[in-house]
């Protein structure tokens, strides 16, 4: 069972790091240098951990590196699972699992995206605000495990909008631009054709993307606030007139990803002021309790 499996990875890394974990961190393609930032890490090769597969896709190097970033002790996977290299969901999701076995309270997912939405051009960093779900399957489909989450979850607020309006307030004190955006989950590994991107636009999507859909819906599934990141790496099928290539989303991803990590480090310092501050006013109450 899933939770078996992810309660024996979650030891095998308290083993090697002991103590709780503030933040769960996942890179999307070309974001993994975003983990050179963690302090004093220690780098666990998925090889090494039990139930986790390796990475197929270029960009995802499949390490779990823990660390302190901006003050807080984040796990970070190097690379994510995708339906399209042949896994089903509950493999697509596994980290989050491992996280929510952690008591990991939070997550940040990061994902390197097509553009749909006019002024959303190579470049752009995006605050996912809800998704559209065009997987055709939820990752929730099956026998429900009760000590994973609820069998009927609300998705109504997948994102955090607590988070949302956090991030939004340090990207504009690092002068950072940040729009707010829908995506759009297809299953790929083809991207999509123009009649899709216009079927996405009217749909109400922003962006398009393969991947963070299920790990969200996931999180929320086992009580995390979710925080949803994007860079846009290339204009979507039809809006550009140049050919998409992964190379180009490698490309692209990297020039940004300095502002992608500023920002991150940003969010997690403020939290950890947040959560030093409710830790004495827990304390307070304790006392006057």
């Amino acid at each position: 069972m899933v939770h078996d499996r992810a309660s024996e990875t979650a030891r095998t890394i308290l083993a090697r790091v002991p103590g709780p974990i503030d933040v769960g961190l996942v890179l999307g393609s070309g974001l993994g240098s975003l983990a050179n930032r963690l302090q004093s890490p220690v780098v666990l090769p998925y090889r090494d951990l039990p139930h986790l597969p390796a990475p197929t896709v270029e960009g995802h190097s499949g390490k779990l590196v823990i660390g302190e970033y901006g003050g807080l002790k984040t796990a970070c996977f190097q690379g994510r699972f995708h339906t399209y290299e042949g896994h089903d969901l509950d493999t697509v999701t596994f980290p989050i699992r491992v996280l929510q076995r952690l008591s990991v309270p939070r997550v940040i997912l990061t994902a390197a995206t097509g553009g749909i939405r006019g002024d959303l051009g190579p470049g752009s960093l995006v605050c996912l605000s809800d998704h559209l779900n065009l997987l055709g399957t939820s990752p929730l489909k099956g026998p429900n495990d009760d000590r994973l989450g609820p069998r009927f979850l609300d998705l109504t607020e997948v994102y955090s909008s607590r988070l949302r309006t956090l991030a939004s307030e340090e990207a504009n004190r690092l002068g950072l631009s940040i729009a707010s955006g829908v995506y759009a989950c297809m299953p790929g590994p083809h991207y999509e054709t123009p009649a899709e991107i216009r079927m996405l636009r009217i749909l109400g999507a922003d962006l398009v993307g393969m991947s963070t859909v299920p790990e969200a819906i996931v999180a929320r599934h086992g009580g995390m606030d979710v925080l949803g990141l994007a860079i846009v790496a290339n204009w979507a099928a039809g809006i550009s007139p140049n050919p998409l290539t992964h190379a180009e989303v490698l490309e692209s991803s990297l020039a940004v990803s300095g502002h992608l990590a500023d920002l991150i480090e940003a969010i997690l310092a403020r939290l950890a002021r947040e959560d030093a501050q409710d830790a004495v006013g827990q304390r307070s109450l304790d006392i006057t309790t």
